[in-house]
């Protein structure tokens, strides 16, 4: 793999800090900003909201800007916002600092996942938008308890302060490392005609699995240390070294899950989105067992994550004359997908249904997403129907 992917890996290691590190250090920010818990809370729902938008706005905004120039720019917007959080006097800065780093990190990823891509050979390319994505999964296998730990010991702000730093060393590395002629301008028809590609019922599956299919996995996941310690049975201590092997299942899906796109797209989402609606049933059912608990949260991270690289791939592929803006929407779903899998999974425990019950509905969302995948694969152009092909590099000339 290039070198080159090792500094878009580590700008998603940033972002992936960014946006779960807040999480453990929730208590602290309230308390300094004088604010209830529940309002810190929006520091985490505003800065989805803002991911998702940045995702199709910031992307279709640099549209014309070669791809290495606009990496740079997000990687600086991301410093910024990062710096304004660890220096905010107010929540109401804090919340601005959230939002200008959020803004950065769908188009990051979208326009980092067609970057890698074009890095590669044909054969290689959900490979390489693995390796980017592992910055992602190593933010939570390491980073968030490492992140956590310094802002309990040195106070939040000096978390904000080190994932600037961390901003810093990708921003050089996007400079150094990635080559100019493989990150050409997105387009060199109208901006407007990007948008095209929102004709195909392709595109718009596409996105309806990625919003479905992983959002039914994080939906479970947003209650989870609500199961390991209601129904598992387990010490409130040992929640966050649980979700680091939760991490772990996410670090080893997203590689081979990229291996196997690689490979046979159709079959591997196929596959994938079986055994994840498979694992998340049956975790509902036997996580009372602590020990079977453990299997199921690792394998739940394992094949929910190794949906992403197929994924993005998928969009891509149908997205043929807009990938950058294909590959930011997909971003977006995932982070729809985020917001709608927890909607469910609290209506389900808000109805009485126990803490367990937030797996089997997001096995449901996911077998949901299943059913889409299959309609579209068995459709005109699907994956299901012809061998898959994998995405090349076109002139994304819109005319």
């Amino acid at each position: 793999m290039p070198l080159a992917l090792l500094a878009l890996a580590i700008g998603g290691f940033g972002i992936g800090l960014t946006e779960f590190v807040i999480m453990g250090l929730l208590p602290e920010v309230a308390a300094d900003f004088a604010v209830t818990e529940t309002v810190a809370g929006y520091l985490i729902s505003g800065y989805a909201l803002a991911v998702a938008l940045g995702a199709i706005l910031i992307t279709v905004a640099l549209t014309r800007v070669d791809r290495k120039t606009a990496l740079i720019g997000l990687m600086v917007l991301f410093i910024l916002g990062n710096a304004l959080s660890a220096l905010a006097p107010s929540y109401e800065m804090m919340m601005i600092g959230r939002i200008v780093a959020a803004l950065c990190h769908g188009a990051f990823f979208g326009i980092g996942s067609v970057v890698a891509a074009s890095l590669v050979a044909p054969n290689r390319q959900a490979a390489a938008i693995a390796m980017m994505f592992a910055g992602l999964t190593s933010a939570n296998v390491l980073g968030v308890p490492l992140g956590t730990f310094l802002g309990q010991a040195a106070g939040w702000r000096s978390t904000f302060w080190a994932i600037a730093a961390i901003g810093v060393v990708a921003l050089i590395g996007i400079v150094t490392l990635i080559p100019k002629d493989t990150a050409r301008a997105h387009s060199t028809g109208s901006i407007l005609g990007e948008f095209r590609i929102f004709r195909s019922p392709q595109v718009w599956a596409s996105i309806l699995i990625t919003i479905l299919g992983y959002g039914g996995m994080f939906g479970a996941f947003t209650y989870m240390a609500f199961t390991l310690t209601g129904v598992s049975g387990f010490a409130a201590t040992t929640v966050p070294w649980l979700l680091v092997l939760f991490g772990v299942g996410l670090f080893v899906g997203n590689f081979l899950g990229g291996k196997a796109a690689d490979r046979n797209l159709g079959t591997t989402l196929l596959v994938l989105l079986i055994g994840l609606i498979v694992i998340l049933a049956v975790f509902s059912q036997v996580a009372g067992s602590q020990i079977a608990t453990i299997l199921a949260l690792v394998l739940m991270g394992g094949f929910g994550f190794a949906t992403v690289p197929a994924l993005q791939m998928r969009i891509m592929g149908h997205s043929q004359h807009a990938q950058t803006l294909g590959s930011g929407a997909n971003i977006a779903a995932f982070n729809v997908g985020n917001a709608f899998g927890a909607w469910i999974g609290g209506l389900t425990i808000a109805a009485g249904f126990g803490y367990a019950s937030p797996l089997w509905a997001g096995a449901l969302v996911t077998l949901a997403g299943l059913v889409v995948f299959l309609i579209a694969g068995l459709s005109r152009g699907g994956e299901l129907r012809r061998p898959a092909a994998v995405p090349t590099e076109p002139a994304e000339a819109v005319v």
